[in-house]
């Protein structure tokens, strides 16, 4: 087959989650169904905390900050998705499919900073409740969701610009309803081995060291609950981290089931549809996690939706 660097006229085929024809519109509805309810749950929630002033917090300060990112983090690939189903089409231009695999890859490791950073504050707050406040300032808070912005982006900007050297085939088929990274890299004709080992160590950096710091703050959090005398205090200073120790749990298992498959998983549609967890279950169900388990929410909302 002919190899050629096709950066400005290539075409990518989605092959989506399934390619039988009765079964298209079912997934459109399904689809077009998570979409709405992640979008109008986290917008909700982002809303609720901004206008109610009982939340201005650290915690509901980068819970805000994580709603708006599950919206853009949908966002980058549902809509996409609905509207080759729509239409008929499995096309997604060259220049497409690097815009997408930019913002995953950036919205991916905003909710991994972001998940580390309310660990580290609900470490602060069991570990250290006398200096929360004083620790938690409203400065070091912008700061560290300014870091997490600058290394997601950095990280992207990396992956990307190491994606426009390789040269692709002409006939470009992705198992999946999204560009994905490790995919699109296995669908070119040129060595890949540099981007395969920078996509390893960035993740190495990039995702293990966020988990490790998560695994830190709960360690250490597990052993003040522990030197708590009541099972009152107790429950209640584990209550503080339920939901998100939840959503973490959700968020890692899903994107590990996916990339620690044997590599030829990721040229099937098992693959597509494991994806499918943690680009879109897991943020339609952060709202409801955070909602059902958090009483200030719940009338945080109330209050707003009787405005």
């Amino acid at each position: 087959m002919e190899t050629e660097n096709d950066t400005h006229i290539s075409e990518f085929l989605l092959l989506g989650i399934s390619n039988e024809p009765e079964l298209q519109p079912l997934i459109f509805g399904l689809f077009l169904t998570m979409y709405l309810i992640t979008v109008f749950g986290n917008l909700l929630i982002f809303l609720a905390v901004s206008s109610d002033s009982h939340l201005h917090t650290p915690m509901y300060f980068f819970l805000s900050n994580l709603s708006f990112i599950d919206i853009c983090f949908i966002s980058t690939t549902v809509p996409k998705m609905l509207w080759n189903i729509q239409t008929q089409s499995q096309v997604i231009t060259y220049e497409g499919c690097i815009n997408q695999i930019y913002f995953l890859l950036l919205f991916a490791g905003l909710d991994d900073f972001l998940l580390t950073v309310m660990a580290y504050d609900r470490f602060v707050a069991i570990c250290h409740p006398l200096h929360y406040t004083v620790i938690m300032n409203p400065r070091l808070c912008a700061l560290l969701v300014l870091v997490s912005w600058m290394m997601s982006a950095l990280n992207s900007l990396i992956q990307i610009l190491m994606m426009l050297r390789l040269s692709f085939c002409s006939v470009l088929e992705i198992p999946n309803f999204f560009c994905e990274l490790n995919q699109v890299v296995r669908s070119a004709c040129s060595d890949t081995f540099l981007n395969d080992t920078m996509v390893y160590v960035v993740a190495g950096l990039l995702s293990g060291g966020p988990f490790v710091g998560i695994l830190y703050s709960y360690s250490k959090i597990v052993s003040s609950i522990r030197g708590i005398s009541s099972a009152q205090g107790k429950y209640r200073a584990f209550s503080t981290c339920a939901s998100h120790l939840s959503v973490v749990s959700l968020f890692y298992c899903t994107i590990l089931g996916v990339y620690l498959n044997p590599a030829d998983a990721h040229n099937s549609h098992s693959s597509a549809i494991a994806s499918v967890m943690y680009t879109v279950v897991t943020p339609m169900l952060n709202p409801f996690i955070y909602s059902l388990r958090n009483k200030d929410i719940q009338q945080a909302l109330k209050r707003f939706t009787e405005q």
